[in-house]
């Protein structure tokens, strides 16, 4: 069996090309990511506040510690 050096070389070209392609996908999506979590952690940076707890009522002020 013989095989071509040009059709090796073909072949070595596009598996780079193609892993060049992935590390760029790769770069986008981890910056979008990065971006979406900044977003997310403002969001809940403004949400959350310095909220008091609940002392009355059933709702927050109930909670069973000894289980």
């Amino acid at each position: 069996m013989s095989v071509s050096p040009a059709l090796v070389a073909d072949r070595v070209a596009q598996m780079r090309q193609g892993a060049v392609e992935q590390q760029v996908q790769i770069h986008v999506l981890k910056e979008a990511m990065q971006t979406q979590a900044s977003a997310a952690a403002t969001l809940l940076n403004a949400v959350a506040g310095d909220l008091p707890l609940a002392s009355t009522g059933p709702t927050g002020t109930q909670v069973n510690t000894m289980v």
